[in-house]
């Protein structure tokens, strides 16, 4: 098992993606803990399910008292951090809208979540990351940093700043033997996801692969930057998409 021993942060714990990626963790060998706003019980069930161990904590990315919080109680817990996925988002009830038309409070809600919040959650492991001695940090951003979706901008430019804030961490974390990368989907339709058809079909078409992506088709991208398989590998967007955006 590649994550044998491994204690793994997920946030946003409680949605489809962030199961899959605790499920496939636990498969490898490591301990979950997933924060969320939302009860992430059913994650927790699931994980222990198939003999795994996993905890929740409810949590706030961005609140930096809450992210710290949560980071503490998973290390008291799990006895260290190795991980952390900073896969929770502002995303399901976003308002889209005409940027010059946007209200200035769902801007500011975007950033805070989908960039302060992996801001903070990196920093407040960090620490725990430096005594593993060799941590990793994988930040989710999308494939619309790529191709700026219009009537989007919050949420586009959050993305972006993703992208950005994994290099720069790269940069600053690397002496450490910590790796930090990014991992940029498409647009994932899990189970229970409303979706327009007409808007699905035009994505489809445009991929090499021409299906619609699951949140399975994720996990190895996310294990391989979990594991000792990366442990060369920094600073880097790796776009897992079918084939909808090429670097």
């Amino acid at each position: 098992m590649r994550l044998k021993d491994k204690v793994a942060i997920i946030t946003g714990g409680g949605g489809k993606i962030g199961k899959a990626y605790a499920l496939a963790m636990a498969k490898e060998g490591a301990k979950v803990c997933v924060p969320d706003l939302a009860d992430a019980t059913p994650t927790v069930k699931a994980v222990q399910a198939i003999g795994g161990e996993a905890m929740t904590v409810q949590c706030d990315v961005s609140d930096e008292a809450s992210v710290r919080a949560m980071v503490k109680a998973t290390a008291d817990r799990f006895g260290r951090i190795d991980i952390l996925v900073n896969n929770a988002a502002y995303f399901m009830t976003v308002k889209k809208s005409p940027f010059w038309e946007m209200e200035v409070e769902e801007f500011d809600k975007a950033m805070a979540v989908n960039v302060r919040g992996v801001w903070l959650c990196a920093k407040a492991a960090v620490p725990y990351l430096k005594k593993s001695g060799k941590g990793k940090i994988i930040n989710i951003s999308s494939g619309v940093a790529l191709n700026g979706n219009p009537n989007y901008i919050h949420y586009v430019a959050s993305k972006g700043a993703v992208i950005s804030i994994t290099r720069a961490m790269a940069r600053e974390l690397g002496d450490f033997g910590i790796c930090v990368n990014t991992v940029a989907p498409g647009l994932v339709v899990t189970e229970g996801r409303q979706v327009d058809p007409e808007h699905l079909k035009r994505t489809n078409a445009q991929k090499c692969f021409k299906r619609s992506q699951v949140e399975a088709d994720l996990v190895g991208t996310v294990i391989f930057l979990a594991s000792s398989d990366s442990d060369f590998t920094t600073g880097q967007l790796l776009v897992v998409d079918g084939g909808s955006n090429f670097l």
